[in-house]
């Protein structure tokens, strides 16, 4: 099952959309929000999985879905906290500073805490008000639970997942040097992330959805040129059963918390960094990786950060090359 939220007041209009993302049936007669079918899914998911089955039938009325009519599936959330599952994005970050990686981080993950109320849609302009800040895209995997006890096990984490989609967790790259240095954490150099049009039902994925991780390769094209393609399910340290119980170590979680994958980053075959795709490596889910690894190999970074004008598009394809969950694609302003 795929749902989406078309833009509409604050909360959006919660929708069921077709598999192929090309139709959609209005499901404000079950329950109007996604936030709300969240709150009581044990209640409102047969009714929206009845709904799916028909549109995918063509059984009910229907319109067309379009990406640009649609907010972030939960245009504002209760809770977002982002990890950072791939250990190998932070070792070479760390290493290119100069900083020396803790063993902690490969058996305990990092995680902050981002603003969650008013998120951009899919396919909404970055917003930015100084090009000296820095501006990153930061491709990543996410799931939203539904209510989560304090102290749950992985296997009981893993059970809370309720849907999986993707985000650009823009980042400020040169504010986060003054803000960590406080010993406080983000909060200025996290602006609005986006979300991916739809977010999907586990069990809609199949075999894509495995251990807790996207089996799929994620897209990422730079102003129209391919950047990254990296595998969401290799090089993932900690999986999202461990990535929600950690965030539920010492307080529950209400339905409706997203929890990020981190930027999404793969080792060279050889063990080393990744490698540009035009030297026939992956390429990369955000610029500081590329920039971190420029300056190991020739002592600075060459790539700029994001410009007015730039554009980003991220995606997941299903087996015939069609997005999963539509597309993110943004121009800076």
């Amino acid at each position: 099952m795929k749902l989406a939220s078309l833009k509409h007041g604050r909360d959006g209009r919660l929708v069921v959309v077709s598999n192929d993302l090309a139709w959609y049936a209005d499901a404000g007669h079950i329950v109007p929000t996604l936030q709300a079918a969240l709150d009581d899914w044990e209640r409102h998911e047969g009714a929206l999985r009845n709904l799916a089955t028909d549109l995918d039938h063509a059984a009910i009325p229907r319109e067309r879905f379009h990406e640009h009519d649609a907010a972030s599936p939960l245009p504002r959330a209760y809770q977002w906290a982002d990890g950072s599952a791939y250990v190998n994005h932070v070792a070479l970050v760390r290493r290119a500073r100069g900083a020396e990686m803790p063993e902690t981080f490969w058996h305990d993950p990092l995680m902050y805490q981002g603003g969650s109320d008013g998120f951009l849609g899919p396919r909404d302009p970055i917003p930015l008000a100084d090009e000296s800040w820095g501006c990153d895209l930061e491709a990543e995997v996410v799931v939203v639970t539904g209510d989560v006890p304090l102290g749950a096990s992985r296997e009981e984490a893993l059970a809370a997942v309720r849907l999986v989609g993707l985000t650009n967790d823009v980042s400020l790259r040169n504010l986060i040097p003054g803000e960590l240095a406080k010993g406080f954490g983000f909060l200025q150099s996290k602006p609005a992330s986006a979300f991916s049009p739809v977010f999907v039902t586990p069990d809609a994925l199949g075999d894509w959805w495995r251990d807790g991780k996207l089996h799929r390769r994620l897209m990422v094209d730079l102003n129209g040129k391919p950047f990254g393609r990296a595998e969401a399910g290799e090089d993932m340290t900690f999986d999202f059963g461990t990535l929600v119980a950690h965030a539920a170590k010492t307080r529950k979680l209400g339905a409706g918390t997203i929890v990020g994958s981190g930027t999404v980053s793969n080792r060279d075959a050889g063990g080393g960094p990744g490698k540009p795709i035009a030297d026939g490596g992956v390429g990369y889910s955000c610029l500081a990786e590329v920039r971190t690894v420029e300056t190991i190999a020739g002592g600075a970074a060459v790539t700029p950060f994001l410009k007015r004008g730039d554009t980003v598009r991220i995606w997941a394809e299903d087996d015939r090359h069609h997005p999963i969950f539509g597309v993110i694609e943004q121009m800076v302003e």
